[in-house]
């Protein structure tokens, strides 16, 4: 049954994570229900109604929010919350996430976001950050990457922040680190291509790298500075499937499966690049539109940005990102090989 009552909107106004469980608000407006601490915008009071139970609300025609759950198990939105947040931070590791930019985001006070995601996680939100890119700098350093690579694969700003903040936490220097990682064994193969000389790399577990030179040489020494102590050998056979796919592929031939990569990446690459992957032949998409498509509206340069680390060229097809008033912007490989790309996959529509 339906009722209406000043303490519920009250607690409603002050998002009261107390009075979870015991009532849900439904917003006419919008057709959905809510916890009382649910961070969306707050309604206007003439469109809300309360609901003992969310089956009731279910019953007057409403749906849950799928931004507070009201109906996860337990009733718990504090720990729902945390969990955005930390989905947010995950999201966001080459930014600078304040908590103030958290507060704004999650609709609350930046000292209530702070107190509630400590007495969940036992750590702040800052810390939980500085975890997040010191895992994944481990992985890259481990798997063979260069602390270069790996500090901006990992959102690290700059050298210096990088050495003051992980040395401690590493017991020694993000290089010592490298070194004494055992890095996986990486094959490689070169072929021609419409772009120039291609180079494939690949670890047991997929391919690590696409990389395209004027030369055989300037290729080996890309590989060397990107995995320079992983154990590289050369071998054409065996990494022979793999470059006829990338090739057909480039030639506009219809696959029916993807290659299996093996990279490093941010949780937002990984939006970035699974977008692009979605991006139908022959067609772009501005750097603007990306961040739209992955919610994330305003991360135009982050979305550049991870087209720029994009280790797999081609098989991520970053070249299908160009600016708003369509010029190609910039490309890892150069502006021209991108410019042919693009020719090559418009020749041929509908593939």
């Amino acid at each position: 049954m339906a009722h209406n009552n000043d303490a519920q909107w009250h607690a409603v106004l002050e998002r009261d994570s107390s009075r979870d469980g015991r009532f849900v608000f439904a917003v006419s407006s919008t057709g959905v229900y809510c916890r009382p601490s649910c961070p969306s915008r707050r309604p206007r009071r003439e469109n809300v109604t309360f609901f003992h139970r969310p089956d009731e609300a279910e019953k007057a025609g409403y749906r849950a929010c799928l931004r507070c759950r009201p109906k996860a198990a337990g009733g718990n939105s504090q720990t729902e919350m945390v969990k955005a947040v930390c989905r947010y931070i995950e999201q966001h590791l080459d930014e600078n996430v304040t908590l103030a930019r958290l507060g704004a985001e999650f609709r609350q006070s930046p000292f209530h976001l702070q107190r509630t995601f400590k007495a969940v996680l036992g750590i702040s939100p800052r810390a939980y950050a500085e975890s997040c890119r010191l895992n994944q700098l481990k992985e890259n350093l481990r798997a063979g990457r260069s602390v270069t690579h790996a500090m901006y694969d990992a959102g690290y700003s700059s050298s210096s922040r990088l050495y003051e903040r992980t040395a401690s936490q590493l017991g020694m220097t993000p290089d010592k680190y490298r070194r004494g990682a055992v890095a996986a064994p990486i094959r490689y193969t070169f072929a021609n291509s419409p772009l120039g000389r291609m180079l494939v790399a690949a670890t047991d577990k997929g391919i690590c790298t696409i990389q395209f030179a004027d030369s055989d040489d300037e290729l080996e020494h890309g590989l060397k500075h990107e995995f320079p102590f992983a154990q590289r050998r050369r071998d054409d056979h065996a990494m022979q499937p793999w470059r006829d796919h990338l090739l057909r592929q480039m030639r506009g031939q219809k696959l029916h499966a993807t290659l299996p990569l093996d990279i490093q990446a941010t949780a937002f690459q990984r939006r970035v690049w699974a977008y692009l992957q979605s991006i139908p032949f022959g067609k772009t998409r501005s750097y603007g539109q990306v961040a739209k498509a992955i919610g994330h509206p305003t991360a135009s340069r982050a979305v550049a940005r991870a087209c720029a680390t994009n280790p797999v060229a081609v098989a991520i097809p970053c070249h299908r990102v160009v600016r708003e008033n369509g010029d190609l912007g910039g490309y890892r490989w150069g502006v021209e090989r991108k410019k042919a790309l693009l020719e090559m996959e418009e020749s041929r529509p509908g593939v």
